[in-house]
């Protein structure tokens, strides 16, 4: 039942960055054409499945034609399968599958926060952080792009794991969550990502954990995130391959 009600207001995050009017149906597939679409980069096409309904968008016509043809009829549970999608479509290149987890008060699974600092989204020891792991580690996590505070831990003076949250449109909170490389493994994760989850909770938002790697996965799972759905962005080409 808890699923079910993260469902609905999981769908509602996504059908507002669909850039159009377009509903999940109650079952199957639903392609619309949306050239605001913020589900994939712009040109892209974006495809989201939360329990057994997806919704694609695309950014033409004549691309909405083909994933029509091509996509409709497969089961929803393979409409993110990078292998199924290239087979069935000229995609020229892809992003993800990301896995797409959400928690409630009653799902998550507090941490201990005593050990927690909080500091402001733009304070100099988070982008001294940022700027100390690789930058593809930087980049992925999104921690730049956060509204709520940061929680870090430190060792020292230092910050070696940051969490905080970036709202979405659908009273969402994207959580990012980042670890330096050499502190890994000791559970940090799961306690800064634990304080961004709960203050994300206090004021009333859906935490939102969206992962591609199999420990983000667990971390998310460990603090009683359920995993719902999917998300990939494929950029279609050469649809005279019709």
């Amino acid at each position: 039942m808890a699923s079910e009600f993260l469902i609905v207001r999981a769908r509602q995050v996504w059908l507002e960055l669909a850039g159009v009017a377009v509903t999940f149906p109650a079952e199957g597939t639903e392609v619309v054409v949306s050239e605001r679409s913020l589900l994939c980069p712009p040109g892209w096409s974006g495809i989201v499945t939360l329990g057994n309904a997806a919704i694609i968008t695309v950014p033409e016509d004549g691309i909405g034609d083909l994933v029509r043809e091509r996509l409709g009829g497969l089961p929803v549970t393979t409409l993110t399968d990078p292998d199924r999608v290239c087979r069935a479509l000229p995609v020229a290149e892809l992003l993800g599958p990301a896995t797409l987890a959400y928690c409630d008060k009653d799902s998550f699974r507090p941490t201990d926060t005593d050990l927690i600092d909080v500091i402001p989204a733009g304070h100099a020891d988070l982008a001294a952080f940022l700027a100390s792991v690789p930058s593809d580690d930087a980049d992925e996590c999104g921690l730049a792009e956060i509204t709520s505070p940061a929680f870090v831990m430190r060792s020292g003076t230092h910050v070696v794991a940051a969490a905080g949250y970036r709202r979405w449109p659908g009273q969402a909170a994207h959580i990012c969550v980042l670890t330096a490389p050499q502190q890994r493994g000791r559970g940090l994760a799961r306690v800064v990502g634990g304080a961004a989850v709960a203050d994300a909770l206090a004021n009333d938002l859906l935490p939102q954990w969206r992962a591609r790697p199999e420990p983000s996965r667990r971390v998310a799972r460990a603090l009683g995130f359920h995993e719902l759905g999917t998300q990939l962005s494929i950029r279609v080409t050469g649809l005279s391959a019709r």
